[in-house]
């Protein structure tokens, strides 16, 4: 099978890039699928390039084909039906794209991945010129009768409900942990470690949280049910300054929101911290849940969204509205005893292992063939 795979976002270094990054990796090293990868920047187009080698075992195996040319530019190209895949690829079976733009190939089997819906869900998320890309992505998925894939069945059930998507062509397909994840944690030396610990002054007890400051990360009310631990433990933010004001309203001297932080140090925050706090409203996903359990470090997540389907019985789900419920969570964690904390650890252990990307690389591929399967269906009705 020869898949065509838009591998734009690679550029962008967001939760879609690392998707992207690990499906391809995954695709080449636990699948027979003949790689035809696509990906088009005119800044960047050096680094797309090397970020797309490192991802293979063997480029030259594959076939890669990078346009100096921006995004913007594409989207004008690819509506007039011009520049297509298969003028670049003489052999593809299937194109998977990203659900951003979409490539002008008609007669090509179409899939594309959906990661979250909170662009629609969350009026704060729904920038005009980005909901204006994406609807119009959207239109051009259903007019093409496109297969869907969902990382998960809240973000599937969001496809089927928001965008009135059929529902025999919105398929699960978990993501998982990305190997770069995994692998920074065991390169780190223990000299690394402490060197980390002091930049980031990690010499007290703290509970943490990583994400993009904006309001459906529910900041405002963890930082409330942290209130009466304040004296005792620090709660420590990290990730980009969005537009969530809590920033600006709460001021603790045991309250840090460092910002954007390195993935060597993300992994010592998880490492060291007593619980990560996730109270978030909603979730594509929740790889951070993931990440996590990786460390050892107890959960306190919602009860809804994705983050159920992650957290399983792993970690404390809490009500995310209720300050309350969220406070009792926290501290139901902290006062676990020996015994519970070595169950809770086991169940964390096996959640995890729950999650390959193994498996979601074969499950993509069974995906690509009933979308064959289904098109060639369509062109025989």
């Amino acid at each position: 099978m020869n898949v065509g795979i838009d591998i734009t976002s690679l550029i962008y270094q967001r939760g879609v890039s690392r998707y992207t990054a690990n499906l391809i990796r995954a695709l080449d090293r636990y699948t027979n699928v003949n790689l035809r990868l696509f990906g088009y920047s005119l800044r960047k187009n050096s680094f797309l390039k090397e970020k797309t080698e490192e991802c293979l075992i063997d480029p030259d195996i594959h076939q890669i084909k990078i346009q100096a040319c921006p995004p913007k530019m594409q989207s004008v190209v690819w509506k007039l039906g011009l520049n297509k895949l298969s003028s670049h690829f003489d052999d593809l079976d299937l194109i998977h794209s990203w659900d951003w733009l979409q490539p002008p190939d008609k007669d090509i089997p179409l899939v594309s991945t959906i990661h979250d819906l909170a662009i629609l869900r969350f009026d704060e998320v729904a920038h005009a010129r980005v909901l204006t890309a994406h609807h119009k992505s959207w239109k051009i998925l259903k007019k093409r009768q496109a297969e869907i894939i969902a990382v998960s069945r809240a973000t599937r059930k969001d496809v089927i409900e928001l965008l009135q998507y059929p529902q025999w062509k919105v398929h699960v397909v978990h993501s998982a942990l990305p190997a770069d994840v995994r692998e920074i944690s065991q390169e780190i030396t223990e000299n690394k470690a402490k060197n980390i610990k002091e930049k980031l002054r990690l010499d007290q007890p703290y509970l943490f949280f990583v994400g993009t400051q904006e309001p459906r990360k529910n900041l405002k009310k963890l930082i409330q049910a942290w209130q009466p631990l304040a004296d005792q433990y620090q709660l420590i933010i990290a990730g980009d300054r969005g537009w969530d004001a809590s920033e600006k309203m709460f001021h603790h001297p045991n309250l840090r929101f460092l910002g954007r932080v390195s993935d060597e140090e993300l992994n010592i925050l998880y490492a060291e911290a007593d619980v990560f706090c996730y109270p978030s409203l909603y979730e594509g996903f929740g790889l951070p849940i993931l990440e996590s359990f990786l460390h050892g470090t107890p959960v306190v997540t919602s009860n809804l969204s994705s983050m159920v389907e992650v957290a399983g019985n792993a970690a404390e789900l809490v009500n995310p509205e209720s300050v309350e419920s969220i406070h009792q969570g926290i501290s139901n964690v902290l006062n676990e005893n020996a015994d519970t904390q070595r169950k809770r650890l086991q169940r964390m252990i096996i959640r995890q292992q729950m999650f390959s990307w193994e498996q979601t690389a074969l499950k993509t591929v069974e995906v690509y063939q009933q979308t064959i399967k289904h098109f060639q269906n369509q062109k025989n009705s």
